[in-house]
């Protein structure tokens, strides 16, 4: 099996968009779901709706993999299986090393979705000298010493950083500096990479936050929805305001020298300021 050091995906050099790759595992997930039930064709809108997109853009995204479906049998559920998983790279072995093994990195660790697709945890680390060589999921963690050394003998090229704010860049510059490309960040930091390295971050605060603010939104709008039907119902319109009439010799009177009368000598019922 091929190893992620030496041999990466083209959809670079392919020229496919980097919105269309974004949305290659979303179509994957809900393919891999159609064959766990042994489903073997799926048309356009049914997988689009399965994977939250329309189903224009997902023959588009599709027609940048070569895929165009038959016309009136849709798309073959296994063929496209392997193609995006081939496209994204996931028919390969991808070693990764997680770094900090609290207990986000740990829960990283324990994940089994990783191995499922095609990403085999190489070596867990962290910088705690009571931590080294204790197991998690199965695999002993090293310390931070070995960092380069673990990353060279196992041919790493993809690092998970589930450290503190605070430590996040030091260890992306010692990944970067051992030969990493790919990052995906947990710390809630933005880290400073040079070029051809690729960082993806996750911050669930960030989410959470946003999440926040549409629940907030939607319960003004129901507090506020009833608040207008009522005014509607019992709206009374407003009084006519008569025209201000200045009493007599005053400024704005008739015949008086004023620049604020009306077209008949009336004063505005609202004066400029």
């Amino acid at each position: 099996m091929a190893t992620g050091r030496t041999h990466r995906p083209a959809t670079r050099s392919r020229g496919i968009p980097e919105a269309t790759v974004a949305r290659l595992p979303l179509y994957l997930r809900a393919l891999t779901a159609l064959s766990e039930r042994s489903v073997p064709t799926v048309s356009s809108e049914e997988l689009a709706t399965a994977a939250g997109v329309n189903s224009a853009k997902l023959r588009k995204d599709f027609s940048y993999l070569g895929s165009y479906g038959t016309r009136g049998v849709g798309y073959d559920v296994e063929y496209l299986v392997y193609q995006i998983s081939r496209e994204l790279g996931l028919t390969q072995d991808w070693p990764v090393v997680i770094v900090g093994i609290g207990n986000l990195g740990a829960a990283l660790a324990n994940y089994g979705g990783f191995a499922s697709r095609g990403f085999r945890v190489a070596a867990l680390i962290d910088a705690d000298p009571a931590m080294a060589g204790k197991p998690v999921a199965g695999i002993p963690v090293q310390h931070t010493d070995e960092l380069e050394k673990i990353i060279t003998d196992n041919g790493v090229s993809i690092g998970v950083i589930a450290t503190p704010a605070g430590a996040a860049q030091q260890v992306c510059d010692r990944l970067v500096a051992a030969g990493i490309t790919s990052i995906l960040n947990f710390a809630p930091t933005v880290l400073s990479v040079p070029d051809g390295v690729d960082v993806r971050k996750v911050d669930l605060s960030i989410e959470l936050q946003i999440l926040a603010f549409h629940e907030q939104r939607k319960a003004g709008e129901e507090v506020g929805a009833p608040e207008e039907a009522a005014g509607a119902a019992g709206a009374v319109p407003p009084p006519p305001v008569a025209p201000h009439r200045a009493p007599p010799g005053a400024p704005g009177a008739p015949g008086a020298d004023s620049g604020r009368q009306g077209p008949d000598g009336d004063v505005p019922a609202v004066m400029p300021a």
